[in-house]
């Protein structure tokens, strides 16, 4: 028997870093792209349904939120992401990861036992839900701002963001 396509709901957001994308199915959040990054809407070939589903409210309204300054917890947010088992093992360690606080790749792999960094690297990257899952909290070995799919300006002004004395090198 066939599975039926996914159904995707799809919403424009405006957040004080530029437009994002907000995509759900009907099983959770499938993805939070700021508009133009790498990887934007990656794999979303279905036909979208329209702008209006709950997830996607509620989606929206804890961005507001987090965006006014609030501490946010996005975990009751169900989520339907597509991605290797070994991408999901990272997206789960980023999810642990508390707002304003930062880890590095190295320790992450070391999280996972993995031998990589770069792997690791590679997953954060592929991260399909930015913000919500806090790709940007992630820095290379000598704390150093290092890849984020939506552009480095907007991974320093998301860490200052959760918390103005961090202190990145750039």
């Amino acid at each position: 028997m066939k599975r039926a396509a996914p159904i995707f709901y799809k919403k424009r957001y405006s957040s004080p870093l530029g437009e994002m994308s907000l995509v759900v199915s009907d099983k959770g959040l499938r993805g939070v792209w700021f508009v133009g990054q790498k990887y934007f809407e990656a794999g979303l070939n279905q036909e979208l349904l329209g702008e209006s589903h709950p997830i996607l409210e509620e989606t929206a309204r804890l961005l507001d939120a987090y965006f006014a300054g609030e501490n946010v917890d996005f975990s009751s947010l169900p989520l339907d992401l597509e991605g290797t088992d070994f991408q999901q093992k990272v997206w789960a360690i980023l999810r642990t990861i508390p707002a304003g606080q930062v880890t590095s790749y190295g320790q992450i792999a070391k999280d996972l036992n993995h031998p990589s960094p770069q792997a690791i690297g590679g997953a954060v990257g592929r991260n399909p839900i930015s913000v919500l899952i806090p790709c940007h909290r992630v820095l290379n070995s000598q704390g150093k701002l290092t890849g984020y799919a939506g552009g480095l300006d907007k991974k320093m002004w998301l860490l200052q963001h959760e918390n103005p004395r961090i202190e990145v090198k750039e």
